[in-house]
């Protein structure tokens, strides 16, 4: 049987240890307001909607411990496709940027870190391609997503799909951090 000090002892080891967590790995934009509404700058241009299809401006904090690269996603799972849609995917970023520009997600940008692959979306091409629901539908949730990844590169080309993506990303993924924006027209 331990003795009181020794308990004492144990509760205040493991209080102290809580109290030095590691601060939540976070995502954070000038551009989306995360539960807000997406604003004409994130909104398709085609497919009916009218937008500046600009890529928003996203910075992160805190990446977890063997974070060796960095990704992002922009995901709409209510686009009613039976497998949502994805807007937007970037891969290998390296474990030293902690943010990307507006406009990085363009196609063919020159924003983005040299060894970043943008991958194809789901409106054909590679690139970030802006919201764009049916029009009369319920306001859909655009899931911001940067991955905390534990490979430095993953093989990832322009023509790979967003299906391709998400299955190398959940194979290789540490942490995320993610903002959600609505849009409906």
């Amino acid at each position: 049987m331990k003795s009181k000090s020794a308990r004492m002892a144990a509760i205040v080891s493991v209080m102290s240890f809580s109290a030095f967590a590691a601060p939540a790995f976070t995502l954070t934009s000038a551009d989306v307001p995360d539960g807000g509404q997406l604003t004409a700058k994130q909104i398709f241009s085609g497919f009916g909607c009218r937008g500046d299809n600009r890529s928003p401006q996203l910075s992160w904090t805190n990446p977890p411990p063997g974070t060796k690269s960095f990704a992002i996603t922009l995901y709409d799972p209510d686009a009613p496709t039976g497998s949502g849609w994805w807007h937007w995917t970037v891969v290998n970023i390296p474990a030293t940027v902690r943010s990307i520009a507006a406009g990085a997600g363009e196609k063919g940008s020159h924003v983005l870190p040299a060894s970043a692959i943008q991958g194809r979306n789901d409106f054909g091409y590679a690139g970030f391609g802006g919201a764009c629901p049916p029009a009369g539908d319920k306001a859909h949730p655009y899931q911001f997503t940067v991955w905390a990844l534990k490979t430095a590169a993953l093989p990832i080309d322009a023509q790979s799909s967003g299906a391709m993506v998400g299955y190398m990303l959940h194979s290789n993924v540490i942490a995320k951090a993610q903002l959600i924006s609505h849009y409906a027209r």
